[in-house]
């Protein structure tokens, strides 16, 4: 086999991969063909024009250790192994036995969005493409991201002061996050207010920011639209819904967010995750510690979770966030066999019984507040008319839509899919509310969408199709901002 075939072959095994852990591929496709279509109105720069922050999903910021050791992001010789102790407790979230997860901390650093991942499987040098197309298209849009600047791919001189990446720790909880927004979001306008009076010679007045966001983003974005930057109180109670981000968004463009959760989260916190062969494999274990994969698990009205099929009783649908469910099975933290790696996690812990002891505490508190931010999601309230929703999901993959537990083995198999995005139903993209057989024809929400489109694409992939920069940029451009 010749060096070129070689090489197209580990692209193709990787992409494949990249498929069953991001859900997409990574396309190498050129960039869409649309700038003489939006060339004017992307030139056209007013104080009227809102700001653009683009949030990505799980996986898609690059995480370090103090040090500067990546921890997720480029696979480089000095990343951090979860095969080693020392890559394990690097990438793991820090357990504390009575410790509320708020309280607890580890060096980590959020960096810049995934653009690419750069490995060298066989010695071949490969880039995978990852939000790059994304970013891409806001670039042809006029919305002017200083990061690819700096990269030296796009020269957009003194322009940049109209789009923002806001990386973010997604191991995180979500509401911690939606604190870091906030504050995020205060600094931005003040640098915005201070470029646009520069330019035009006056003051905008009130800015508002437009946001893009893909898969967990979309949750993240949903919840500060619904909280600001409050987080979930310590008492398990729901916070005031208060709308306080309304006052800081005009539109929110949510791409396959998983908004009735995800069945591929439970599969990684019970079963651990490996994107292929030429990448790490991370124990389930190690993904469990992380609270923000609990606040993806589906809702138990939803009956995506069930027991006891063909043993003679009724089939029952799981709770997911009942600890007592991840102890009978022995998933995640609560699986027996998982008892070297908590020894590696917790090597400060003397014996097996105390360090099982701190793990099952820990999963109580992630599925605890993992409760507690879905219901605070689904609290009902009339979001602001000030704000629009808009919304792209995929719907032409096979996506897991009910798994069965075996109750022997507590092992999770597919008993029935349905469309989606192969990792997001569309049911759950859309929230869709409609739980019995003979229910309304016409989709029941409780989201306010404003505009809704279907895709043929994948969960990652989506973003990279020509179709979906059009329409994308059509809102954020052409689009008539109805208050």
């Amino acid at each position: 086999m010749t060096h070129e075939k070689t090489s197209q072959w580990v692209r193709a095994v990787i992409i494949a991969c990249f498929v069953v852990f991001l859900g997409g591929c990574a396309s190498s496709s050129s960039p869409p063909k649309l700038g003489r279509i939006y060339n004017d109105a992307a030139q056209h720069y007013s104080p009227e024009r809102n700001p653009v922050i683009f949030i990505p999903g799980i996986l898609g910021t690059e995480l370090s250790a103090a040090n500067g050791t990546t921890i997720w992001g480029p696979f480089e010789r000095t990343a951090a192994d979860p095969s080693n102790p020392q890559g394990a407790t690097r990438m793991a979230i820090p357990m504390g036995q009575g410790v509320p997860l708020s309280d607890l901390n580890d060096s980590v650093r959020a960096g810049s969005v995934v653009e690419r991942l750069e490995v060298a499987p066989f010695g071949l040098p490969l880039d995978l493409q990852i939000y790059f197309p994304i970013l891409r298209t806001l670039g042809i849009g006029g919305y002017r991201d200083q990061t690819l600047g700096w990269m030296g791919e796009v020269d957009y001189g003194s322009r940049h002061f109209t789009c923002f990446q806001f990386g973010y720790d997604w191991r995180w909880e979500i509401s911690q996050n939606a604190e870091r927004l906030h504050r995020f979001i205060r600094q931005r306008r003040q640098f915005v207010r201070r470029e646009m009076k520069e330019r035009f010679g006056k003051d905008p007045g009130e800015i508002e920011f437009d946001i893009v966001a893909h898969s967990m983003g979309g949750l993240l974005a949903r919840y500060y639209l619904r909280y600001g930057g409050s987080p979930l109180p310590p008492d398990g109670s729901a916070p005031e819904l208060t709308w306080e981000g309304a006052d800081e968004l005009g539109r929110v463009i949510l791409i396959n967010p998983p908004n009735a959760g995800s069945l591929k989260a439970l599969e990684a916190l019970v079963e651990g995750k490996q994107i292929g062969p030429f990448f790490p494999y991370y124990p389930p274990a190690l993904v469990a510690t992380m609270p923000s994969i609990y606040e993806l698990l589906p809702r138990q009205r939803h009956k995506r979770v069930l027991v006891g099929r063909h043993r003679g009783h009724k089939e029952t649908a799981v709770d997911l966030f009942n600890p007592k469910v991840w102890k009978r099975f022995g998933w995640g933290l609560a699986d027996p066999g998982q008892a070297e790696m908590l020894r590696t996690l917790m090597p400060e812990t003397a014996g097996a019984n105390e360090r099982r002891r701190t793990a099952q505490d820990h999963l109580r508190k992630c599925l605890a507040r993992a409760r507690q931010f879905t219901e605070a999601m689904d609290r009902p309230g009339t979001m602001p008319e000030s704000v629009k929703l808009y919304l792209f999901a995929g719907d032409t993959e096979s996506t897991p839509a009910n798994y069965e537990i075996n109750p022997q083995t507590g092992a999770l198999a597919t008993i029935k899919t349905g469309p989606g995005d192969g990792r997001v139903l569309r049911s759950s993209a859309l929230m869709d509310e409609r739980l019995s057989p003979r229910a309304s024809p016409r989709l029941k929400s409780p989201i306010r969408w404003e505009r809704v489109q279907f895709m043929p694409s994948s969960h990652l992939e989506l973003t990279q199709e020509p179709s979906f920069a059009n329409n994308l940029l059509y809102i954020l451009l052409l689009d008539p901002r109805r208050s």
